[in-house]
């Protein structure tokens, strides 16, 4: 291989793959606000483990963080959360509407101080249903669009402005500038 020569990602340079990133991590950032205020907000009337739901957001600012960095391995996983957050928002949603009667007091937040309602709870609880629906179709666009693909081009058609140049390998005993893949090139 001569020098000059980069690895591309060209479905990276794609405006569709470039958008359906920035959807996904938006998707993923939305998710984990409206998690945290429920958590805050609801805190002394929720069950189960805090902590677990907690951690359940972070993992989703995580996954926003890979997907922002074109790792396309983390699209199942978060779609796979996207799928137990949604079935644990729909349990829960009218879990929250029942709570909105007489005799039930307002949740205590994590603060200390009175939360929010138990009706706003479940409204923010039931919107995290349509975004879920939609965090899983992005998921699975993203997933098909190949952003994992490499081609190694010179530097003049790379299509991806993030084209790095050519790793060059040389162990003992191979000629200078080969991949150590295959027979030297000259």
């Amino acid at each position: 291989m001569e020098d000059g020569y980069v690895i591309d990602r060209p479905n990276r340079a794609k405006q569709s793959s470039q958008t359906t990133r920035a959807i996904v991590v938006l998707l993923l950032l939305v998710s984990a606000l409206l998690q945290l205020i429920v958590i805050v907000g609801g805190w002394s009337a929720l069950q189960g483990s805090k902590p677990v739901q907690i951690v359940y957001a972070l993992l989703y600012v995580g996954g926003a963080i890979l997907v922002g960095r074109w790792n396309r391995g983390v699209l199942p996983v978060v779609a796979a959360m996207a799928i137990l957050l949604l079935i644990f928002a729909a349990v829960s949603g009218p879990e929250w509407l029942d709570r909105d009667k007489t005799g039930f007091s307002t949740p205590q937040s994590m603060f200390g101080g009175d939360g929010l309602e138990s009706s706003v709870l479940a409204l923010i609880t039931l919107i995290v249903i349509p975004v879920q629906i939609l965090l899983i179709a992005v998921c699975a666009q993203a997933f098909r669009q190949d952003w994992h693909v490499e081609l190694e081009v010179p530097k003049s058609r790379a299509k991806w402005s993030g084209a790095a140049p050519r790793r060059i390998v040389n162990r003992p005993g191979q000629r200078r500038g080969t991949t150590g893949t295959g027979a030297a090139r000259g």
